[in-house]
């Protein structure tokens, strides 16, 4: 009698995939409600937190104030990706990215919370502060959690395209962020000068946006919490190759990928928050301004924000573009040439921004660089949810793509909003230097990529060869 085989129902069961529905919309809600609750911070600083949380008197020193506690959430970036890169490259993506999710919404909702300067006086820009380093902690950790959960769940050749889906959220977040400022600060304008804020405004309307995060949180944590483990951490944890200190293994191993992926990031933060939080502050100051301020544009805050989510469409629309071509002709080659273009872009921002010229003039000319600018942005942003976690292998992937991201952060997000305003009223009034500012970063991007290598046809589920041999003797330090 022939051997027979044993039934299928003893056989194990394959491990469950996430379907690609769940990917996207896990790793889109997610980086939404991040951005989103980053922006509405930036937005406030522009709009309400001089006034009320930083009133010095003088309008240049209350913005630069406000803008360097936006500058703040920057420098606790790095501290939340070695936390949470330790966590997602140790136990998993999937706790780590909730976790994320939640700190990053109660700080938002506090925010909308806390009392203002007249009411506690310096407790209020502390407790301001304090709130902001939570939301930058909370962001350290999402980017990378989220772009591991789209490309690690890509199917072949398409891991540049499912990674512009957590870069997606960076344009929908700014869009539903200012929508809804745009919506209250309709519904509560101010009676006499549509550049000033009503006293509804900032007595209480500002706070709305803060809270209603805590909805959209709700929704992403239960997109989140239906995810399972990515195929390529559970091969890596079952041939025993996670590490027990996946930062020191690194900056052992990879700290030449770490500073090339921090400036290659460079530009692109640089580009971002000169295309959001300064072009906000520029485009919707007075024309004719009170001694000691740089004139500006001269728009309201509604036409200029209604600009500026005309440009983010096309910074939403070129980040989806941009993955296929990436997974077409490589990250590299698509970042070179975008980087060119970022670089003179810069050297031409004076030709764009003309506040002699008319007004129709000056508004064509205004709406076309927002467009442009978010159009770059979008080209440049896209494939980074592909490159960055390229650079490593599989068991040091989180945290060194967080790293690298976070840390790019500090040089770029962190420094360019208050640089850009400095840089402004110095040269009273005019953008060029502001312009040769980010060609400046864009020419430090395109040296870091022109040393770094093609990485479109990476093993994905690989560990590195040091990492596989090191493991084994690796001392248990961190848990």
């Amino acid at each position: 009698m022939t051997a027979t085989s044993a039934p299928h129902a003893s056989s194990p069961s394959p491990a469950p995939l996430n379907t690609p529905a769940r990917v996207i919309a896990a790793s889109l809600i997610g980086t939404t409600i991040e951005f989103y609750d980053f922006y509405v911070y930036a937005t406030a600083a522009v709009l309400v937190f001089p006034q009320l949380f930083f009133p010095t008197g003088n309008p240049t020193t209350a913005l630069i104030a406000s803008f360097g506690v936006f500058g703040a959430a920057m420098i606790a970036r790095p501290i939340g990706a070695i936390v949470f890169g330790h966590l997602g490259d140790k136990r998993g993506r999937k706790t780590t990215l909730v976790l994320s999710l939640l700190v990053m919404g109660i700080a938002t909702f506090l925010i909308g919370l806390l009392p203002t300067y007249t009411s506690v006086g310096l407790l209020a820009p502390i407790l301001l502060l304090i709130l902001r380093l939570a939301q930058g902690f909370a962001l350290g950790g999402e980017w990378s959690g989220a772009a591991l959960v789209a490309t690690e769940n890509a199917p072949a050749g398409k891991r540049a395209w499912y990674g512009t889906f957590p870069q997606l959220g960076a344009p929908l977040g700014f869009i539903i962020a200012n929508g809804l400022f745009l919506i209250i600060n309709f519904a509560l304008p101010h009676p006499g000068d549509p550049l000033l804020k009503s006293d509804a405004f900032l007595s209480w309307g500002w706070r709305v946006p803060f809270l209603f995060s805590a909805v959209m949180v709700a929704v992403g944590l239960w997109v989140r919490l239906r995810l399972v483990e990515s195929e390529a951490f559970v091969k890596a944890e079952k041939r025993g190759a996670i590490r027990k200190v996946p930062l020191g293994a690194t900056f052992r191993f990879h700290w030449r990928e770490v500073v090339l992926g921090t400036f290659i990031m460079l530009a692109t933060y640089v580009l971002f928050y000169l295309m959001t939080s300064f072009t906000l502050t520029y485009g919707t100051a007075k024309a004719t301004p009170a001694p000691g301020a740089p004139g500006g544009l001269g728009f309201s805050y509604t036409d200029f924000v209604l600009m500026q989510i005309i440009g983010v469409v096309f910074f939403g629309l070129f980040t989806l573009l941009s993955g296929p071509v990436a997974d077409a002709i490589g990250r590299r080659k698509l970042l070179i040439w975008t980087t060119v273009a970022i670089i003179l872009f810069g050297l031409s921002f004076a030709l764009w921004l003309r506040p002699q010229a008319t007004p129709a003039f000056s508004g064509a000319m205004t709406q076309s660089f927002l467009i442009f600018g978010f159009l770059l942005m979008g080209i440049t942003f896209g494939p980074m949810g592909a490159l960055l976690p390229e650079l490593f292998p599989t068991n040091v992937r989180y945290t060194g793509s967080a790293v690298a991201y976070n840390v790019s952060s500090i040089l770029g997000a962190a420094l360019a909003p208050i640089i850009a305003v400095a840089l402004w009223s110095w040269a009273g009034g005019s953008t060029w230097p502001v312009g040769v500012y980010l060609a400046l970063a864009g020419v430090l991007t395109l040296v870091a990529l022109l040393f770094t290598r093609e990485t479109k046809d990476t093993d994905y589920s690989a560990a590195s060869a040091e990492d596989e041999l090191d493991a084994v003797t690796e001392p248990d330090v961190l848990h």
